[in-house]
């Protein structure tokens, strides 16, 4: 069964609803642009008044236009919308793209008016694509439904979807002069109907595009765009430029857990769980795209640099680390060949600094010696002008040896006009050139990303939900059956019974204040450790009531948890959030008493699977102190990672939990157990 987004894609026929014989007007540009673009299905011209547009009859009732014809684009009054939505659902036309503006952007008039047009359309089963935007772009088909200013953008492997009409018109123009061209282009406007999570499939699904840009202000339903993205990111590469990452008034929240996560750790986290690339600018976003659509995918992080002069290959080295790669070691073998070619004063090892003598012939035999490297899975080359050489003479070389190649290689052709020549050679055979260092090595570092990825994704371990015989459990209750080891705590209301409960549960004890009005205890001296008698139980209950009544005069005092003490370990956090976008939001970093002061946290979206919970755990410092450092011995990292996993189920099948949050989990060398939870529920 066809999609019913497929006529915005591949329609039969198209009728443009207020095309203009004016220049000046919208109605013309799209007209225009329909005809020049070689579209091949019908098109239809509707306007107020009658005559003819390019050569084509101009209707002035929709019902007038002939078969065939699946998508309409509108250009009218925003008033006269609703009612030519109705219009082509009675013509039988079920896609709509709304050009025209002055809906929900403009204010609460707008608003109502786009909500008119969503409930037409939505009675007779019309897709609507924007209102506000600027249509869809299909350079294969070929397709053109905007009214951007010709030339239409040139063919290439890049579907790009914007939320902004404006960003996508300057980025179409911006890649002409910068050699790379597009597949499809979606401007999704307004979203009143149609949204990233709806076009992002279709775009995906068609041969012509190899990668997938979007340029993202928000996200309308993000458990479904994460569903949606997973499944495409397994076949075909997408990357995000998310905007607005600092938005102010992040809400007040009780736990660690809910202070450190925001939107913008959840969209972090949505796009790591789906495989979605986040770039942090507009340019990095397309030099990865270039890079993706064109390069093969390295086998790993080891990368080799040649250079023809010291101080970019220094350049490059650090440019590399910084994008997770690592300097290749070269082979014995290698180091011999490149010995052989370069003179005495070049450096053979990574990074190959062939001097500023280096001959076409000299790149072209290094760079063939380093992709012959079985420890080298990709290179960076650096090329300024050579001073005694034309730089496309080098380009030549280079392009010959790494058309015999199945690795990586980028350039970083550093210049303008000296380098001009080379860059058309470049582009013509599809080797990816970058003006600096610093941006091939991020394209290098983003295909290794995309590797690491297609090698892990399909490690997901679904965990059946667990039963809960109480339909109100107690935390206890809600942790044991999800198994996570936890140490029970006992509430004492007076000193006799402190004493008594301790006896019981074996001395040496710990004791806390119970008070849902204080959430960080040691805070105010409200925890003691390493109770060893009934007496300093007793001490102990009446030392902790009155620092309570002196810290929150007003605060409701339970009265003092107790609870065995727990072997010495090291200290970890585990939480999850409730995000209204995505969902539960899972964090893990340094536990006790410095958690916010440190900040060292990862967070990634439930569920967690074994690769999830390990990348979470290598992020942070506390993560990786778990294998042991100097003095501090290692403990049970295995066992982390099943609390987080198990963690992140509870949190998944109980919406009623807004937080959770176990600080600390205490990790001792076999095992670790919760000792203080904490749990709010959703209001």
């Amino acid at each position: 069964m066809d999609s019913p987004l497929l006529p915005f894609f591949q329609p039969k026929g198209v009728v443009v609803i207020g095309a203009s014989t004016s220049p000046e007007k919208l109605g013309y540009g799209v007209a225009r642009n329909l005809i020049q673009s070689g579209y091949t299905g019908a098109i239809h011209f509707v306007s107020q008044k009658s005559g003819t547009l390019f050569d084509r009859p101009l209707y002035t009732n929709l019902n007038e236009v002939p078969d065939p014809v699946d998508l309409a684009i509108l250009i009218v009054p925003t008033q006269a919308t609703p009612q030519t939505i109705e219009d082509c659902a009675k013509r039988g036309i079920k896609a709509a793209t709304i050009v025209s503006a002055g809906f929900r952007e403009v204010g609460a008039e707008g608003a109502a008016l786009e909500a008119q047009c969503v409930e037409a359309a939505q009675k007779h089963g019309v897709r609507l694509l924007g209102p506000n935007c600027i249509g869809t772009l299909d350079t294969h088909l070929p397709l053109d439904t905007t009214f951007l200013q010709p030339p239409m953008p040139t063919q290439g492997g890049i579907g790009f979807i914007s939320h902004s009409g404006a960003f996508a018109a300057a980025v179409i123009d911006w890649a002409r002069e910068q050699g790379f061209g597009f597949s499809q282009i979606v401007s999704l406007g307004n979203q009143a109907d149609v949204n990233e999570t709806d076009v992002l499939p279709q775009v995906a699904s068609d041969e012509h595009t190899k990668v997938i840009v979007l340029y993202m202000e928000s996200v309308s339903d993000g458990r479904k765009f994460v569903q949606a993205a997973s499944e495409v990111t397994k076949h075909k590469p997408v990357i995000a430029l998310k905007v607005g990452r600092f938005e102010a008034g992040q809400k007040a929240a009780a736990s660690h857990t809910g202070a450190l996560a925001g939107s913008e750790a959840a969209f972090d986290a949505a796009f790591a769980k789906a495989g979605i690339l986040r770039a942090d600018t507009a340019e990095q976003m397309f030099d990865w795209a270039r890079a993706l659509e064109n390069c093969p995918l390295p086998n790993g992080k080891r990368m080799a640099i040649l250079t023809n002069a010291g101080g970019p290959g220094v350049i490059a080295a650090d440019a590399l680390e910084t994008n997770g790669l690592v300097l290749s070691q070269l082979t014995e073998s290698t180091l011999k060949n490149l010995s052989a070619n370069l003179p005495p004063s070049a450096s053979v090892h990574n990074p190959v600094d062939m001097l500023a003598s280096a001959s076409p012939e000299t790149y072209a035999s290094c760079l063939k010696s380093l992709l012959q490297d079985e420890n080298v899975d990709g290179v960076l080359v650096i090329l300024p002008p050579p001073p005694m050489f034309k730089t496309e003479e080098v380009a030549e070389t280079l392009i010959a040896a790494i058309g015999h190649s199945d690795k990586p290689v980028v350039i970083a052709l550093m210049g303008s006009t000296l380098v001009e020549t080379a860059e058309q050679r470049f582009r013509s055979a599809k080797v990816q050139t970058y003006a600096f260092p610093e941006r091939a090595a991020s394209a290098l570092g983003v295909l290794a990303k995309r590797k690491a990825f297609l090698t892990n994704f399909n490690d997901e371990q679904p965990t059946k939900k667990q039963s809960i015989r109480s339909s109100q459990p107690t935390v206890d209750e809600l942790l044991a059956a999800y198994d996570i080891p936890t140490t029970p705590i006992k509430l004492a209301q007076n000193e006799t019974e402190a004493a008594t409960l301790a006896k019981a549960l074996g001395f040496p004890v710990v004791m806390k204040i119970a008070s849902p009005d204080i959430l960080h205890k040691s805070d105010i001296g409200g925890v003691l450790l390493n109770i060893n008698s009934e007496e300093e139980v007793n001490r102990g209950y009446v030392l902790l009531m009155q620092r309570a009544q002196q810290a929150k005069p007003n605060a409701h005092i339970e009265g003092v948890h107790i609870q065995r003490q727990i072997p010495q370990g090291q200290e970890v956090i585990i939480g999850a959030v409730r995000d209204p976008l995505f969902g539960a939001l899972m964090m893990f970093g340094s536990g006790g008493i410095e958690v916010e002061g440190l900040k060292d946290v990862a967070f990634a979206l439930a569920p967690l699977n074994q690769a999830g919970a390990r990348e979470m755990i290598r992020k942070t410092w506390a993560g990786r102190k778990l294998k042991g450092f100097r003095s501090i011995p290692a403990v049970d990292e295995d066992s982390v990672i099943d609390v987080l996993i198990k963690l992140s189920h509870l949190a998944m099948d109980n919406e009623s939990i807004e937080e959770i949050e176990i600080n600390p989990l205490r990790v001792l060398g076999n095992g670790a157990v919760a000792v203080d939870v904490r749990v709010k529920l959703r209001a």
